[in-house]
């Protein structure tokens, strides 16, 4: 900035723009308000149907997020213009102060092109001559470096913060310039650091890398800045050589439990800048996927996929990355397995190579188990990833259909890592056999066929399922089918399909009324696309999940809080006529108890074969299981939503996602809880005699709870006979969960091995 632009400054024209941004987002404010209460609330609660139940619904949650980001834009960018006009007046004042004081001593300022210089008045001489000349030269060079300096930084964040999204706006929040500059300036600090050799990173360097990444790991502007700085060659190397504890032995020694840390607070910060949509970072997204099948240095044998998927075991990745990382990875498994023909020497880690994953879990040398995480937390590109496909027909393996013509097998991702891949083996930190890479397929799963990051429950921004996911609930639902021991000889992967399998439930209860051609879709509503299951699938899929105490849990509390929402649903006297069940309440209510009793009947069965098999699992080890559930769903059923979003009731009737509280469904929830809380009072034994008449005793009282409940909170006249009826459909359940066991003995599952 030269001497007469700030000597002169009006700034008129910035305080305008001040003021056009303050106005702006009270304008914002109020469209943002009106987008959340009115759009995306009327969006929520409205009666879609079809593809509308998902696509438009959830184009409609997204558009009225943007208000949100466009709020939170524009208050950056006004604090940013704010505090930058602020400085430079308060600059223009230190300026102008600087040079009326050089007047008192007889100097004088005179403007030079874009500069200016300094001298004593002719007439009368400065009392300090030259040493008072050069002391004011200094002070106004520095006044207009600094000057300089906030109006370049200015630029530089806001270009950064404007750069951040292509499309729609950034929610990266920052109160004033100093902050968002201080964000860049760290970033290339720390990416300094980073592409140090290792033998040359002290431990101060280390410490510095590891608070820093995990102080500005959510921070847009850092975390895009300190990505494309570092590179993704940089990336590599730094994790590969800082994984090669020869390479650096003394800071290995004093920093090395704390290397899992830095792996994690490097994984949020990656996962935050590939989000952004600047130039710099695409091409950091294009030449990672490029770099995954290329070894890593020149002394080391570990390829940018071993690598990099250690550095994704946390945060939320951006979708398409995860796309193009997931195809290119594929390719490199199917190269080395020979299109899945035989384990992967590449993935096999031998005595020599580095330990790239610092959590204790496993070694890190498959880098599918690392990705698989990254898309646990990436819902929509895990669907993606598990529908697409591993090997066709017409490609060189060996897998064959089961029908007897012995012909080649088409796999998707989900059969191949799912039914067929040989993992490679691996060990954790203790010496056991580790079992991450299952778990995190189990994980991802969920994800991908939920539509919610694993490990959460769904909210009432959750979309209803879209043929994606269904398709892949029928893969899943299948697969178990065919082969429970997929399940039982992994059982810690049974805790994320019994989540999956409790947000399916409504096509569960359809699939195991048998009534492809009646109005069982009217009894049992589903919002989206239905996933189409067989009723003998299903049955095996439970009494297989029901051998897993989470499982168990996860689907049993979440049929009991279906349960309460079905009978809030079809006792409601104003639901629409064409979307109400054409039979008596009495019907009804008997349906709806029958088969949420076979549900509870054939979970029991599971839970009988878990306590008297070789794995010999403690009765109440289940009850516990349903007990823990509580905290996680007092949230879900205050917000309506629980079972997924597939089916939630709402006071007008629709089969959609609402904020509706379910008083129903919580007294049936506080009944199966307080039963949960009584067993492990009890201590229950492992005897499976008592528990099948316990587990009957436990759904009939939830039938007959809801039925109750449900037609006092509507006034029906019938309130009295309902207990009955609950009764009468909730034993027949129990009769055809106990008659469709013993026709499919032969699917029992003998074999149970701990997880």
């Amino acid at each position: 900035m030269d001497f007469e632009a700030l000597h002169s400054a009006n700034f008129k024209l910035l305080d305008d723009t001040v003021g056009d941004w303050t106005s702006m987002l009270s304008k914002l404010e109020a469209l943002k308000k009106d987008a959340n209460d009115g759009l995306h609330k009327k969006a929520l609660t409205a009666d879609w149907a079809g593809d509308n139940a998902v696509i438009s619904r959830e184009f409609v949650g997204k558009t009225a997020g943007e208000f949100g980001d466009a709020v939170t834009q524009a208050t950056s960018i006004r604090n940013i213009m704010q505090d930058t006009r602020d400085e430079l007046k308060a600059q223009q004042r230190l300026l102008k102060d600087a040079i009326e004081r050089g007047r008192g001593k007889n100097l004088t300022v005179t403007v030079n092109g874009g500069g200016f210089t300094v001298s004593e008045n002719p007439d009368k001489k400065a009392p300090g001559g030259q040493t008072d000349v050069d002391g004011l030269a200094k002070e106004l060079q520095g006044i207009l470096n600094t000057a300089t300096e906030i109006d370049n930084s200015a630029s530089t964040a806001l270009k950064a913060l404007v750069d951040l999204t292509d499309h729609g706006f950034s929610d990266a929040t920052y109160k004033d310039r100093d902050s968002a500059v201080n964000a860049v300036k760290e970033a290339e600090k720390l990416a300094a650091l980073a592409k140090k050799a290792p033998k040359d990173l002290t431990t101060a360097d280390f410490d510095a890398l590891n608070s820093g990444l995990k102080q500005y790991a959510n921070d847009p502007i850092f975390a895009e800045h300190f990505a494309t700085q570092l590179g993704p060659k940089g990336t590599l190397d730094f994790w590969s050589g800082i994984s090669q504890s020869y390479e650096h032995p003394e800071l290995n020694h004093d920093r090395h439990k704390q290397f899992g840390e830095l792996q994690k607070n490097l994984s949020l910060t990656l996962a935050t800048a590939t989000q952004a949509d600047t130039p710099d970072m695409s091409r950091w997204k294009y030449d990672m996927v490029n770099l995954g099948d290329q070894t890593v240095g020149k002394n080391n044998v570990s390829q940018g996929f071993q690598v990099m998927s250690n550095l994704m075991r946390w945060g939320n990745y951006d979708d398409q990355f995860l796309k193009d990382y997931g195809t290119k990875l594929i390719d490199a498994e199917k190269k080395y397995t020979r299109n899945g023909q035989h384990v992967s020497m590449m993935w096999q880690r031998m005595g020599m190579d580095p330990n790239l994953n610092h959590t204790g879990t496993d070694s890190g040398n498959d880098p599918l188990t690392g990705f698989l995480a990254a898309l646990s937390n990436s819902p929509d590109a895990a669907t993606d990833f598990f529908n697409a496909d591993f090997v066709t027909k017409d490609e060189d393996h060996e897998f064959k259909e089961e029908d007897g013509k012995k012909e080649k097998r088409a796999l998707t991702n989900f059969d191949y890592l799912f039914e067929e891949r040989d993992w490679p083996q691996e060990i954790t930190d203790k010496g056991k056999d580790s079992t991450e890479g299952r778990n995190n397929l189990a994980m991802a799963l969920e994800a991908a066929a939920t539509g919610h990051p694993a490990g959460q429950m769904p909210t009432e921004e959750t979309p209803p399922h879209n043929k994606d996911q269904a398709e892949l609930m029928q893969r899943i639902v299948a697969s178990v089918s065919d082969d429970p021991g997929r399940l039982t000889k992994h059982s810690y992967m049974s805790d994320s399909i019994g989540q999956i399998t409790s947000e399916y439930l409504p096509d569960i209860n359809r699939a195991m009324a048998d009534d492809s051609r009646g109005n069982t879709n009217k009894l049992f509503p589903i919002a989206g696309t239905p996933a189409d299951l067989e009723h003998s699938d299903v049955t095996r899929l439970l009494i297989t999940l029901g051998q897993d105490p989470k499982a168990n849990a996860a689907v049993e509390v979440g049929q009991a809080a279906y349960l309460g929402g079905l009978m809030d649903y079809h006792l409601n006297p104003n639901l629409p006529e064409d979307q109400r069940y054409p039979q008596s309440p009495q019907t009804t209510i008997e349906d709806i108890s029958r088969k949420s009793a076979e549900i509870g009947g054939t979970l029991a069965v599971g839970r009988q074969e878990a306590i008297v098999g070789p794995a010999a699992k403690e009765a109440k080890d289940f009850a516990d299981s349903v007990a823990q559930q509580k905290n996680a769903w007092s949230g879900a059923i205050s917000t309506g939503v629980g079972v997924g979003v597939s089916f939630i009731a709402t006071p007008i009737g629709g089969a959609v996602a609402s904020g509706v509280t379910s008083t129903v469904s919580s007294m049936v929830l506080e009944h199966i809880f307080q039963q949960s809380e009584t067993d492990v009072a009890k201590d229950a034994s492992k005897e499976a005699g008592p528990l099948w008449e316990r587990s009957r005793e436990t759904n009939v009282g939830m039938s007959q709870l809801a039925a109750q409940e449900a037609a006092k909170a509507h006034n029906q006249p019938y309130a009295e006979q309902v207990a009955d009826w609950a009764k009468r459909g909730s034993e027949s359940g129990y009769n055809d969960a106990s008659s469709n066991a013993r026709h499919m003995a032969d699917y029992l599952v003998t074999e149970v091995q701990p997880g």
